[in-house]
Parts: structure tokens; sequence; C-alpha cells
């Protein structure tokens, strides 16, 4: 750029300039992707051995449930704050933090659970106890799952939004097939059933030692008062980033400095139901329920069907493999439905929701292991097309530089359905089958009623602007 141009000139070259289009190197993406994948498949190795365990413990069913809630409530509350401070000291330190916050409490929930399994101490306080280490990852764990979506969508042009948060979203996936399909191989003599826990708290240190020495401190590109660096000479500081870093960082500053000034301040305050974001929180909200709670079924439902009651060490096997199923079926909308069709946030919705409805139909009529895979894989596949098209709605609903808190929002709303619909699809499950599958059926039909009218088109959403 000429030195002589023009400041209106020089201001549209910068903007152009600034398109954050391929921003975002292999290497980073790939850090971003282990990030998720290892939490998601902890998470999910985790579920398919807890009702075995809970089995094991002769905990009555909604009682393992309910043992999330005080995470999931925690999630809630921190995801935002934890969002909008990624604003303000960097998305690396949050999603350091939120590796750290697994590692501790997948950890300490397998030592209380080994001791309980052992009989050193009672199915009470084995329940209160785990409880209490896995509220550690609602704490602090949510702080990376923000941190993740808002550095990817602060680097996305519009038109590419839904692709984009779609490929993070199917680590997650990724990490749900590894999960339930490892958790059996990992219950060996001396843990048993912890044998999941032990192992996915030492992958957590390793990815979390990958992510500090290789992904490039970042500054805050919106909200921040100054550059951000660690302590002065200390091993994080942000002198060695590669040339590489340095320049796609100094395109996204140049974008931000070529914003109007107030885009450079602090950002007012979202609200969950404010006009623009309203619609998309209420469709995640009901539609969450509905995953939520057939996502609290899934397990003791196979035991059940299986007749594996009496045999709960057994019980892992066949879980994970439904669990497995319906973790490919979300990578195949997420990967393959999605990019493919190219489809946008309303459309991915309608049919996710409409999808996941017929695959609960068909779950709650199975009674052999295939048939009940394949209801729970149908039914997945609709909510992995469901959850990104909110997910990318919430983002192109408010400005480039509300990334951060609109992140903390679909982060917010997602643990919100995992606050009591678990144990509330147990609860109705255990007490009539039919109440419980009716209720998840119809908040979809919910959703896709009040999508149809109240969704704003992909035609305006997707226009790059």
């Amino acid at each position: 750029m000429a030195n002589g141009a023009p400041p209106t000139e020089q201001a549209s070259e910068l903007a152009q300039a600034a398109k954050p289009t391929g921003a975002i190197s292999r290497e980073r993406m790939a850090l971003l992707f282990i990030v998720m994948l290892v939490t998601a498949a902890g998470n999910t190795a985790m579920q398919s051995v807890m009702p075995s365990i809970g089995t094991a413990l002769k905990i009555d069913d909604v009682w393992i449930s309910l043992a999330y809630t005080w995470s999931a409530l925690l999630w809630v509350i921190c995801a935002p704050f934890w969002a909008r401070r990624s604003d303000k000291r960097g998305r690396k330190a949050m999603m350091a933090l939120g590796m750290l916050g697994f590692i501790v409490s997948m950890g300490l929930c397998g030592l209380v659970l080994w001791f309980g399994l052992t009989g050193l101490l009672t199915a009470v306080w084995t329940l209160f106890l785990f409880a209490i280490a896995r509220s550690l990852y609602g704490l602090f764990g949510s702080a990376a799952p923000p941190a993740v979506q808002a550095y990817v969508a602060s680097r996305t042009p519009r038109s590419q939004r839904t692709q984009a948060l779609s490929l993070v979203a199917s680590s997650f996936g990724l990490g749900t097939v590894l999960g339930p399909a490892l958790a059996p191989l990992m219950v060996i003599p001396g843990l048993g059933l912890t044998g999941p826990f032990v192992v996915f708290t030492l992958v957590g240190v390793a990815a979390l030692i990958m992510l500090r020495l290789r992904l490039p401190d970042d500054e805050p590109q919106f909200a921040a008062k100054g550059r951000t660096f660690d302590a002065p000479f200390s091993a994080g500081s942000n002198s060695n980033h590669s040339d590489e870093d340095d320049n796609s960082d100094d395109v996204i500053h140049q974008a931000a400095r070529s914003e109007p000034a107030q885009a450079l301040e602090e950002q007012p305050r979202l609200r969950y139901f404010e006009p623009r974001l309203r619609p998309w929180v209420i469709a995640a909200l009901a539609g969450g329920h509905a995953q939520a709670m057939l996502m609290g079924i899934v397990g003791f439902l196979v035991l059940d069907r299986m007749g594996l009651r009496e045999t709960p060490l057994e019980g892992a096997g066949p879980v994970g493999i439904v669990l497995m199923c319906g973790a490919i079926a979300t990578l195949l909308a997420q990967w393959g439905v999605i990019p493919k069709l190219n489809l946008g946030p309303r459309a991915a919705s309608l049919s996710g929701i409409t999808m996941a409805a017929i695959g609960t139909l068909i779950f709650a009529f199975a009674q052999e292991l295939h048939s009940i895979a394949l209801g729970y894989a149908v039914a997945s596949l609709g909510f992995g097309l469901f959850r990104p098209g909110t997910t990318a709605g919430t983002s192109l609903a408010v400005t480039r530089a509300e990334q951060g808190q609109a992140s903390g929002i679909v982060a917010s709303v997602a643990g919100a359905a995992f606050i009591f619909a678990p144990a509330l699809g147990v609860l109705l499950y255990n007490f009539n089958e039919t109440i419980a599958f009716s209720t998840i059926i119809a908040l979809c039909i919910t959703v896709f009623a009040y999508g149809m009218r109240a969704l704003e088109a992909d035609e305006k959403l997707t226009t790059d602007r």
C-alpha cells in the first residue's frame, strides 16, 4: 500500500486485507481440535461406564443422573464469565484453564469411584464426593469451549461460519466416538470400571502440555485495553511466536484497528434473550433438553433391554457400542451432511430436530442391540445437524466483536440443558417409558414449529457484510 494513499483508501485496503479467511493455520486448528476431542472422549467414556458403576454401587439410576446437576449448573453460570474473560486475557489462557479443570475433575472422580467400588467408601459418600469432584469440570472446564469457539468465529467470514464451527463441533463428535469405543478396553485389572478415568486424566495432561507449548499466546482482538503478556521472561512469553503466527495475528489486529472505535472498547454485555439472540437461544434450550433427556436414558435402557443389570461389568461394552453409533452419526452430520449440502443455520436446525424426533421414536420401540443403536444413531444424526445450526445462528446474529460473549451464551445454554433434563429423563423412564419418550418427541416438534416461525432465513444470516 502506498504511503501517500488517502486515509479512507488505506482503511478500505486494510479492511479488505484483514478478512480472516485462512487465518487459522492447520497446526492451530489441529491443536484446537485436540482440546475439544480429549474432553469429549473423556466425558463420553465416563458416560458409558457410569450406569454400570451405579448398578455396582446399588444406587438408583436417577441419583446417578443427578450427580451431574451441580456441575451443569456451574457450567451455565461460569461459561459466560470465562468467555468475557477470554476477550480480555486471550483465548489460549482460557483453553488451558479449561483443560486443567478437566484433568483435575477426571482424576478426582476416578479416585473417589475406585474407593467406592473397593468398599472403602459407602455408596452415599461415593456419590456425594463424585458430585463435588465433577463440579470442578463445570467450574473450570467451561472455560475451554467458549474460547475455542470464539477463536474460530472471530477469524472466519460469515459465509463460512457454519462450516468452520461445524468442524470444531465435529471434534466433540470424534471424541464421542473414541470415548465409548475405548472405554471397555480401559476396564483393566486393578482399576476396573475406573480405568477410563485414569487413562483420560493422563491424556488430558498430554493435551495441556501440547497446548501450552505449540499454540502461540494470542492477543485479545476486542474489548482489550492493550497488549497482554505472560510474566516477564517466563517460558510462556509470547516473544517466541513463529513468523507465520505473527503475520496472521498482525492481519487480525489491523482489522481490529480499522473498525470503528467502539468495537475496540468494552462491549456491552449480551443478554440471553435480547431480540437478536432470542429465537436461537429458545430453540437451542428446548432442543438441548430433548437431547439431554435422551442421553440420560440411553445407558440405563441398554442395561434393561439387554438384561445386564445383574452383571454391570459387562454393560460397558453394549452401552459403548450404542453411544459410538450415535457419535459416528453425529460426525456424519458435521463432516458430511452440513458441508456437502452447504446447510445454513436455519436449514440445519429444522432438518436436524425433525430427524431427532424420528430417531427417538425408533429408539423408543427398539428391543435388540441393533435396533437400539439404529434409533440412537438416527436421533444423534439429527442433533448433530441441530447443534451446529443453532451455534452458527447465534454467532451470526451478533457482530464479530461480540463473538466471545456469544460463544459463552452458547456454552451456557448447552450446559443449562444438562442441569435437570438427564435426571428428569431417567425419572420419567423409570416411571413410564411412553411418557418419557413422548416428552422428548414433543420437545422436538415444539422446536420445529417455533423455528419455522422465528428463525431468520439463511440467505440473510450468511451474507458477508
